[in-house]
C-alpha cells in the first residue's frame, strides 16, 4: 500500500474512533452520569473529612486509572493545596506474595483486610463488573465498614450489588468505558477540590 493510501486509512480509523468517543459522551452528558458521578464526590469527601483514606483497585487499564487517581489526591488535580489521603492497591511485591499463595483473586482483598478501617473508601474500577479480585476487595470492605464507591461496565455485574455508589456508563468496549472513568476521576477530584479547599489557587 502507497504511504499515501496508508495514511488516509489511518487518518479515517482514528475519525470513527473520535465519532464513537463523541457519541459516548453525548450519551452520557444527556443522561444520568452526572448524578451519579456527584453521588461518588459527595461520599468520598465525606470520607476525608471524616478522617478516612480511600483506597482504589482494578486490573490492566483500570488499574493504570486506580493510579491515576491516588496521585492527583496526593500530589494535585487542579489546585495548589494539601494532599488528601489515598492510595491505590498496586504493590507487585505483595501481588506476587499473595497470588503465589492465595490465589490471583485474594490480591485486593487481603491488602484491604489488613489496612481497611471503618469510615475509609473503597474505590473499586472494572469495566465488567465481574473482576473477581475487585469483587472480592469489595466483600472486604463492606465487612470492614468501609464505603464502595464503583466506576463500573456493561450491566455492573456482581460487583453492582456491593455498592453504595456507583457510575455505570452507557458505552461498549472498555475502552469508550476507561475513556469515561478517567473523565470520571477528573469530575470527582475537581468536585472534591474545590468542596474541601474554596480558597486554594
Amino acid at each position: 500500500m502507497a504511504y499515501g493510501r496508508y495514511l488516509g486509512a489511518v487518518e479515517d480509523r482514528i475519525r470513527r474512533s473520535l465519532d464513537e468517543a463523541r457519541a459516548v459522551f453525548e450519551r452520557a452528558a444527556e443522561g444520568d452520569a452526572a448524578r451519579q458521578v456527584a453521588e461518588i464526590a459527595r461520599r468520598i469527601v465525606r470520607c476525608w473529612r471524616s478522617g478516612g483514606v480511600v483506597y482504589a483497585c482494578g486490573n490492566g487499564g483500570s488499574m493504570a486509572e486506580a493510579m491515576h487517581f491516588a496521585e492527583e489526591c496526593t500530589g494535585r488535580y487542579l489546585l495548589d493545596r494539601d494532599p488528601l489521603p489515598a492510595v491505590a492497591l498496586s504493590d507487585p511485591t505483595h501481588f506476587t506474595c499473595a497470588a503465589n499463595d492465595y490465589g490471583f483473586e485474594s490480591i485486593f482483598e487481603r491488602m484491604i483486610r489488613a489496612i481497611g478501617r471503618p469510615g475509609d473508601a473503597l474505590l473499586a474500577l472494572s469495566t465488567s463488573g465481574r473482576s473477581e479480585n475487585v469483587v472480592r476487595a469489595a466483600d472486604a470492605a463492606k465487612a470492614r465498614g468501609m464505603v464502595v464507591l464503583g466506576l463500573l461496565g456493561g450491566d455492573g455485574g456482581p460487583l453492582l450489588t456491593r455498592c453504595d455508589a456507583w457510575f455505570l456508563p452507557e458505552a461498549v468496549g472498555s475502552a469508550r468505558i476507561q475513556e469515561l472513568h478517567l473523565w470520571a476521576v477528573h469530575a470527582i477530584l475537581d468536585a472534591a477540590e474545590r468542596e474541601l479547599f474554596p480558597t486554594a489557587g
